[in-house]
């Protein structure tokens, strides 16, 4: 179990499986750059915590803005929208009869991505979500806001192997202080943060390899 001081931002988790460098950089080296997508997608955030907190309609309540945090993983944050649905499956809340169903919505700008980077931020926000409420959230949806449709996502014990497992690898690396090498990928050109991880330098080989290399072509 993690302390209060140890917890590590769960919105990092995303970083994290996008790029390990890309969340080093920002969380360990507090290096950050903002470009149009970035922007974009705050200002996205932003109308997504916008309006009341809490909100009844029918069998439906809405929180927003839910500040979150787990122990076992040692990841804390702020959930979007969580949603309780009634249910004779669910947990009591006060001042409200009957039993609700909590379910985690996060909101995303773009469009669903090839990665799993955003299932994975949304099943640490159930899981945290889970040990705070001592109940079961088997799902809940991702919204984007380009196609301005809900995509369901269910929390399979697959998932949710992986989100522990990086969650500790984070807790290591952050630990360490250490900033994982350059792996060159697809997404970097997009990245707000390729001017300062300077990717292509990369494959610029070390001094030690030059000079090993020149040895043994004489």
């Amino acid at each position: 179990m993690y302390q209060d001081d140890d917890y590590l931002m769960l919105s990092g988790l995303q970083h994290f499986a996008y790029c390990r460098r890309q969340w080093a950089l920002i969380h360990i080296e507090q290096q950050w750059s903002e470009n149009e997508r970035t922007v974009d997608g705050k200002l996205f955030h932003t109308v997504a915590h916008d309006g009341d907190r809490f909100e009844k309609r029918g069998d439906l309540l809405i929180t927003r803005g839910l500040h979150i945090k787990s122990a076992s993983l040692g990841l804390t944050g702020i959930c979007d929208v969580v949603e309780f649905h009634r249910s004779g499956e669910g947990i009591p809340l006060s001042s409200y009869d009957g039993l609700w169903q909590p379910y985690p919505v996060e909101y995303k700008k773009g469009m669903p991505k090839e990665n799993d980077a955003d299932i994975l931020q949304l099943c640490a926000q159930a899981m945290c979500l889970e040990e705070m409420l001592l109940c079961t959230i088997p799902e809940g949806s991702l919204f984007y806001g380009e196609t301005r449709r809900r995509t369901r996502v269910d929390f399979s014990e697959e998932i949710r192997d992986r989100v522990r497992m990086m969650a500790k690898e984070m807790h290591e690396l952050w630990d360490k202080g250490y900033t994982p090498k350059v792996k060159i990928k697809k997404g970097c050109r997009a990245c707000s943060l390729n001017e300062i991880c300077m990717p292509k330098l990369g494959k610029v080989c070390s001094v030690s390899s030059y000079i090993s290399k020149n040895l043994q072509g004489e």
